[in-house]
């Protein structure tokens, strides 16, 4: 942590298909030196979007999503721009990163290719699945998450939200390197969220339960001279959600192979379907399922994921279905990706090709 900068770090270990460990080390905050601990709020970043994903397979499990209808047959957000492709676009497009359209938009949203036809890593894809979900379920998506996955999982300290509680509980994130900074670099979402309790309390409203049409809102209710865009939304299911290492290792767990699954749960064939490799990353090593990156590794099949929330919160989530095995590793540091390859490393001897390249 010292060499590479890091002030903060949370890890949870899953071992035969059981939550065996989990600590929290060093800082949240490199000024005020308050301990990271065990129940220390991170940002998950784009590890959000597995998350979301299964929430969203759980849908289809009940028949309320078709991951092969075009989104646009469920809702057409304002936002999106003159491209017919837009008309072709699904929900299995958007959870294998396989719509063509950007990252993040800065105008109207349209694709850089067709839908289906290759990788295309998307946010905005994922905030356009996120209205499809609320126009379905009738709810916000926190509210969504908490029924449909927190709730019945037993991730009690996860949510979409942002409160008095959370801001205490959550780590700041650091430049690098933190030694001897006097100012902290800035805090988007602790610095949105902080806005925009106010406006919550006026409305009686706790963010967790806004819907996308309540962030906008009070995004430009809070500062009316800067139009909203979707990549800034505190509700957001490409990367807003806040959790713990041990919270995000037991969502990992509902993915392993061989385990007694609960009558909510997502049923094998959707199990499966996220760890079915569908888009090619970069040749055969690295692809796409539904929700997750997989690897090919001396060790088989790897199902993973990473984050950067503002280059200031490094995350990562890698497991092996067959051995019930996986490492949460969340950071606050911009060298916090280099840290947790090198502890996955550490505690598994698997070298991630993808930190390596």
């Amino acid at each position: 942590m010292q060499i590479a900068g890091v002030p903060g770090i949370a890890i949870a270990v899953v071992d035969r298909g059981a939550l065996v460990w989990s600590e929290g080390f060093g800082v949240k905050n490199a000024l005020t030196r308050d301990p990271v601990q065990e129940d220390t709020l991170f940002e998950a970043a784009s590890m959000t979007k597995p998350v979301f994903a299964y929430v969203a397979m759980r849908l289809a499990d009940e028949k309320r999503l078709d991951l092969d209808r075009p989104l646009v047959a469920y809702r057409r957000p304002a936002h999106l721009g003159d491209d017919p492709n837009l008309e072709q676009i699904t929900a299995r497009h958007v959870l294998a990163h396989s719509t063509g359209l950007p990252n993040w938009a800065s105008g109207p949203l349209v694709t850089n290719s067709a839908p289906g036809s290759g990788y295309s890593y998307s946010g905005e894809a994922f905030i356009w699945l996120q209205l499809v979900v609320e126009k379905i379920t009738g709810m916000g998506l926190g509210s969504v998450m908490q029924a449909k996955l927190f709730g019945p999982a037993g991730m009690p300290r996860s949510s979409f939200g942002w409160d008095e509680d959370i801001a205490r509980a959550a780590v700041f994130g650091h430049a690098e390197p933190p030694e001897g900074e006097q100012i902290l670099p800035p805090q988007p979402t602790r610095e949105l969220g902080d806005r925009l309790l106010p406006i919550a309390a006026k409305w009686r409203k706790p963010i967790a339960f806004w819907t996308y049409e309540d962030s906008v809102a009070a995004m430009r209710e809070a500062d009316p001279k800067t139009p909203p865009s979707t990549h800034d939304l505190l509700v957001n299911s490409a990367g807003g959600l806040l959790t713990t290492a041990s919270d995000y290792a037991r969502f990992m767990l509902l993915m392993m192979d061989g385990r007694a699954r609960a009558d909510w749960e997502i049923g094998e064939a959707a199990r499966q379907a996220m760890l079915t490799p569908r888009t090619d990353v970069r040749g055969r090593d690295i692809s796409r399922g539904l929700g997750w990156e997989l690897e090919r590794s001396p060790a088989g099949q790897l199902f993973q994921h990473s984050g950067s929330n503002y280059g200031i919160f490094r995350t990562l989530g890698v497991g092996d279905t067959g051995n019930g095995r996986a490492i949460v590793v969340f950071t606050n540091g911009a060298n916090g990706q280099a840290l947790a390859s090198r502890i996955v490393r550490e505690a598994t001897g698997i070298d991630r090709l993808k930190s390596l390249i």
